[in-house]
């Protein structure tokens, strides 16, 4: 070694370290790599990306080849400074420990921290290219690495340690916090869509439906004149049909074709018995989620809530649970519109009838929804009886006053704003 000149050594340490940070930073980036994005590469051909994803199927050896090549490339950096430093100042212990220091100081440094660093904030842009220089390096120290890991294997099986392959399944919650972060390379529209479809599985029917006393129902008993009338002037395609009282549902008429049929000739409740189609009905409680799914599979668009006793709840569209994912569409009825009058100090007007989830999508409050599914019912709650009109209370912070009461109903109630002082 005596009579390699001095600065070969330092160019040969050089190259050493530059090797040893070249297999520091392939194995960070290979680790840190995103796999969707990666699997979505291969899918669309780049070639770089198929050979990464062939080496992350081993990963057992990939590490061992970049391992073995890390650990023998130290080594020889560590003896190569030693030659260096005896060469420069002699042998001595203390040019001994001071060429250790050094070389343990440049291999954190240049070849370990630093390059992992790199590794981990570009992983994509490093992986790739490095997979063509690791693949045939793998093939090549295959017989070296297989012994190995045969041992690391045999120490893992010592300790009753069993390795897995299974990958790991994002939960919703996880797949929410990933929808969140990738805020700035989805369109806001897209983000509150999937935020929303991630929703359904904790929303039930209870939430969306149209509560009893809100149905638009025929009563197939009345004057044919109320019922053509009623006919005319609804603004649904569907209506459902009962006989003495709204818990005994006979059918569901589509409209239109009860229209026409009036155009033809002269209807009579036989006829309109005819064109009834038989209810569907679904019990109170129902995930949103799974009565999509039960939509899809009976090619149906409207079922009837009941509860546990059987009595009529409320009626869900398949139109309520599409809005849940991607904002308002139709046109309601009157009688089930949110309706919202906001006065010049800043406070609202809102029906009592209104359900929670609609004045918190449209005002932007918090009030709670895991209990009443309407302000009248939340305001009840609260009170534990009827209150008359001009009672003030403030539930989640927000200040209210009551308006109106009728029939043993809160119908108009003012909402002021949180940081205006409760009425008086």
């Amino acid at each position: 070694m005596e009579e390699i000149p001095l600065g070969a050594l330092f160019f040969a340490l050089a190259v050493l370290l530059i090797l040893s940070a070249f297999f520091s930073t392939s194995e960070t980036s290979m680790m840190a790599l995103n796999r969707y994005r990666l699997k979505h590469q291969v899918q669309l051909g780049n070639r770089s990306a198929r050979l990464t994803a062939q080496l992350l199927q081993k990963i057992d050896r990939l590490l061992g080849v970049i391992l073995l090549g890390n650990t023998l490339i130290n080594a020889a950096a560590t003896t190569l400074s030693t030659i260096i430093a005896v060469q420069l100042f002699g042998k001595s212990e203390i040019v001994l420990g001071f060429s250790t220091l050094t070389i343990t100081f440049l291999l954190l440094v240049f070849s370990e921290i630093a390059p992992k660093i790199v590794g981990a904030s570009y992983p994509e842009r490093i992986a790739l290219p490095a997979s063509y220089i690791l693949t045939p390096l793998l093939k090549l120290t295959y017989p070296v690495v297989w012994i190995v890991n045969l041992f690391a294997r045999a120490l893992l099986w010592l300790v009753r340690f069993k390795p897995t392959t299974e990958t790991h399944k994002l939960s919703m919650e996880e797949l929410r916090t990933l929808v969140l972060e990738a805020s700035h390379f989805i369109p806001q529209k897209h983000q509150s869509i999937l935020l929303n479809l991630f929703e359904l599985e904790n929303i039930t029917v209870n939430d969306v439906m149209t509560s009893r006393s809100q149905i638009e129902a025929i009563d197939i008993d009345a004057p044919l004149d109320v019922i053509k009338r009623q006919l005319a002037t609804c603004y649904h395609s569907r209506l459902p049909v009962y006989q003495g009282q709204m818990d005994n549902i006979i059918g569901i008429l589509h409209v239109r074709a009860a229209l026409n049929l009036s155009l033809e000739q002269q209807i009579n409740s036989e006829h309109l018995r005819e064109m009834l189609r038989e209810a569907y009905f679904i019990p109170a409680g129902t995930p949103l989620f799974s009565q999509l799914h039960h939509f899809q599979e009976k090619h149906d668009r409207m079922a009837l809530v009941v509860d546990e006793y059987g009595e009529l709840m409320g009626l869900v569209t398949i139109e309520d649970i599409l809005e849940e994912i991607i904002g308002e569409f139709t046109t309601h009825a009157p009688a089930q519109s949110l309706i919202i009058h906001k006065q010049a100090d800043g406070s609202v007007l809102v029906e009592g009838s209104s359900l929670l989830r609609d004045i918190n999508r449209k005002l932007g409050l918090k009030l709670p929804v895991d209990g009443p599914k309407t302000l009248n019912g939340l305001i009840l709650e609260h009170f534990q009886d009827i209150p008359e009109a001009g009672t003030s209370l403030k539930i989640a912070g927000y200040p209210m006053e009551i308006v109106q009461t009728q029939d043993r109903v809160v119908k108009v109630v003012c909402i002021y704003p949180q940081q205006a002082s409760e009425p008086q």
